[in-house]
């Protein structure tokens, strides 16, 4: 993968290249890009679809250990990342975490959509079992080694607290490998994810929230029906404060769509960047 250095440090994206519409898509903690990779075979032949593996715990090369890394520090990351590669118009797609929500308030300006897809928002942080695990960890000496061991064990890995929430069908496991690996090797990595946690300002997706409601731009929210982490409610409370919030529900998969029902998704994601901007109001699509 190429890689690019920016202010808090190196990232790692992938990058299909082409024509059409740019579509920037964000993962969650303890992912990496490769959690998109039925969505990106699918939309790489029409869309340059860009996928960067953010210092969530599954990054290969740590952060820079002078610059301070947290929620904040992460949005800064990603618009820097949007503007050090001349992206314009871009679809921002993010699952899981939420901080897409505050580079739609903090930079606009890059971003012709945003997608929201079953993701924290509001006061739901940490979100669920599996959040109040890593939460627990962060604030353990040797937590997070040793969540990392035991979420390595393959017999463990459908256990409510782990990947089991997030997904209804297993994520095969070379995938899940690679997402654990750096947490489990390297300690530079793991104080990266430590202090990452540890720097979570409860207020931040309330005030992402408020200012939402001036993003004047097409945003689309995706929704798990069967999501164990995300409230079901918090879809269509997304989708009421954007201004041209629309809703789409999925049914038959937990947290991560892009594992349980690609295709939908990809469906949704299509139909949704095809269309154009309307000013309606918000609904469901």
């Amino acid at each position: 993968m190429p890689e690019i250095e920016l202010t808090a440090g190196t990232l790692a994206y992938e990058d299909t290249g082409g024509p059409g519409p740019v579509v920037v898509l964000l993962h969650g903690l303890v992912h990496d890009a490769t959690v998109w990779r039925k969505v990106t075979a699918r939309l790489a032949a029409d869309h340059r679809v860009l996928a960067p593996t953010l210092p969530y715990g599954s990054h290969r090369t740590p952060m820079k250990p002078d610059v301070p890394l947290s929620p904040d520090t992460v949005v800064e990351l990603i618009a820097e990342f949007l503007d050090r590669l001349g992206l314009t118009d871009v679809t921002l797609v993010e699952s899981d975490c939420g901080r897409a929500q505050s580079v739609a308030v903090r930079h606009p300006e890059r971003l012709a959509r945003l997608v929201l897809i079953s993701c924290e928002a509001f006061d739901n942080y940490p979100p669920g079992a599996p959040g109040k695990m890593i939460a627990l960890a962060c604030r353990t000496p040797g937590g997070v080694a040793l969540m990392a061991r035991v979420l390595g064990l393959k017999p463990l890995r459908r256990l409510p607290v782990g990947i089991g929430a997030l997904t209804k069908r297993p994520v095969p496991d070379e995938i899940v490998d690679g997402w654990l690996r750096p947490l489990r090797t390297d300690p530079a990595v793991r104080h990266d994810f430590r202090r990452y946690n540890l720097a979570v300002r409860r207020e931040e997706l309330l005030q992402a929230a408020e200012g939402l409601r001036k993003f004047d731009r097409p945003a689309l929210v995706v929704w798990a029906v069967d999501d164990l982490m995300m409230p079901r409610e918090h879809g269509r409370r997304l989708a009421e404060l954007l201004p041209q919030g629309r809703l789409v529900e999925i049914e038959d998969s937990r947290t991560l769509v892009s594992e349980d029902q690609p295709e939908r998704l990809v469906e949704a994601l299509r139909t949704f960047i095809a269309r154009m901007p309307d000013t309606g109001t918000p609904g469901t699509a």
